[in-house]
């Protein structure tokens, strides 16, 4: 049994350990945090050894036009997938000591050729902060509830209400991130610009199902608590049989995928859609990054190793327990989100399944949550404002700390775009070197049939296409549970 407050404690832990640069600044700076832990049960044994081997922090993405079709930058920046990305760094490593004869702790030697399947007992938990952007954070509030924004009025009709300015995105475009430069005013946009100027994937606080005054937050909160310690907070639970007044929803300002069903945007509980796609918000552009419930649930079906590590393993790899830090929540939209959107999904090829993982809610809170920066929030310390920096620590042995901010390292010049010191670790072209290095470091004769064609494969568009299993897999994904999910654009996959 999976003790929620004591998996929330260690990844906290875990941060109050990691450096101080890319950190919030306390009072003044809120991130979110998520981080991905090993689970290891011992044969004959009642020892269940808990592990965090990535963690990540996050608020931001870039928008469409700056991605890189070198697969430099780093295109989603949000807590979650920071952590997924930083375990498939650790999953690289670990995969490389398996080939290599020195022995892993996570994989052993499956019975098909040159493939790779976890060791008996281990697993791997997901744990965040809040509740992920997008359809779980759709979540209704009702009298128990302190109402996180002001109510929805019929006062302002759907059109109306579209074209309204949001006041917290207005004030939060105007931070930067410290180390960066501005670019100036009359210099046009360029991809050096977008580098300098941070975009912002949750300017709209309710992209965690948290959106809030700070007024508001302030006289309905509980008193400060300390900052180094996590603050426990205990929402009304779910109550089945019960239908409460609903006020209003919380929301999320992940904007639904074109081409489907858009928000209706009427007052209160009227305001969302549920179940539908969406897309994270990019501060005046639109992105491509789908939100971190989405990518949750098609992690559920295809696993969160990737296409490239599936080549190596005969399963695709699932988490078993998802663990959710304390603030708005509900179980019932996270089942709606994460769960029952693929539970329809069938015909998958061998070693896929749809897994999705038990849903659990600890009551600790994040002390770098934007609740919590708002109830420390001292006169004189400025505007609130999201971290620029997203923080990714794994447990590998060399570089296990990288910092970025707006898809390149932290504090990285112009000088220094286009070469190997601007860019992030968990980018698509390192990660996709790191896996030519797992292949570089296999014998010929171990390698798995899909990668004994050599020359055929050079391009990571190439080598993720050479899953054949995964593809199968995902196309039943698309066609039975996601048939709106944006393709990514070839031309940004053609590098090597």
């Amino acid at each position: 049994m999976v003790d929620a407050d004591e998996i929330a404690k260690l990844c906290y832990e875990r941060f109050q350990q990691l450096p101080r640069r890319g950190k919030p600044e306390p009072g003044r700076e809120w991130t979110l945090l998520a981080a991905v832990l090993r689970i290891t049960r011992r044969a004959n044994s009642d020892t269940v050894e808990k592990e965090v081997v990535s963690l990540g922090t996050g608020t931001k993405c870039i928008g469409q036009t700056a991605m890189s079709p070198s697969g430099e930058i780093l295109n989603d920046s949000h807590a979650e997938v920071i952590a997924r990305r930083g375990c498939v760094r650790y999953l690289i490593q670990e995969l490389h000591r398996a080939v290599s004869g020195g022995g892993s702790a996570v994989f052993c030697q499956a019975e098909e050729q040159g493939k790779w399947r976890l060791h008996p007992g281990v697993s791997f938990l997901f744990f965040t902060s809040h509740t992920p952007c997008g359809d779980a954070a759709i979540i209704a509030m009702n009298g128990s509830q302190s109402q996180p924004c002001p109510p929805v009025t019929p006062a302002h009709s759907p059109e109306e209400e579209r074209g309204r300015g949001d006041p917290k995105r207005k004030d939060e475009e105007s931070s930067e991130v410290k180390s960066i430069k501005r670019p100036r005013q009359e210099e046009p946009e360029t991809a050096e610009t977008h580098l300098e100027e941070p975009e912002t994937a949750e300017t709209h606080l309710e992209d965690r199902g948290e959106r809030r005054q700070s007024s508001l937050s302030k006289s309905c909160e509980d008193p400060p608590q300390p900052a180094e310690e996590p603050v426990e907070r205990r929402s009304p639970p779910d109550s089945p049989g019960l239908c409460p007044q609903v006020a209003d929803v919380h929301r999320t300002g992940a904007k639904c995928v074109s081409g489907g069903p858009a928000d209706p945007l009427l007052p209160g509980e009227g305001y969302h859609c549920t179940g539908l796609l969406r897309v994270k918000p990019g501060r005046g552009e639109p992105t491509l990054s789908l939100s971190c419930s989405d990518k949750l649930a098609r992690w559920g079906v295809l696993g969160f190793q990737g296409a490239l590590l599936s080549l190596y393993l005969q399963e695709a790899l699932y988490y078993s327990t998802l663990v959710v830090g304390g603030g708005p929540y509900s179980q019932e939209a996270m089942t709606r989100a994460l769960v029952t959107r693929c539970s329809c999904v069938s015909a998958l090829p061998a070693g896929f399944s749809v897994c999705p993982p038990q849903l659990l809610q600890s009551s600790l809170e994040f002390p770098f949550s934007q609740a919590q920066t708002e109830l420390h929030h001292q006169a004189g310390q400025g505007r609130i404002s999201p971290c620029g920096a997203a923080i990714s620590w794994c447990n590998v042995p060399e570089q296990p700390l990288d910092v970025t901010a707006n898809g390149y390292k932290h504090g990285v010049t112009r000088k220094a775009l286009g070469t190997a010191k601007a860019r992030s670790l968990l980018c698509k072209l390192e990660l996709f070197h790191s896996f030519l290095s797992l292949v570089a470091a296999t014998e010929p004769t171990a390698l798995p049939p899909s990668l004994s064609r050599g020359a055929e494969l050079l391009t990571y568009w190439d080598y993720k296409q050479a899953a054949q299993s995964y593809q199968q897999a995902w196309q039943q994904l698309l066609s039975q549970a996601f048939p709106l999910w944006p393709r990514t654009d070839r031309g940004l996959l053609l590098f090597h």
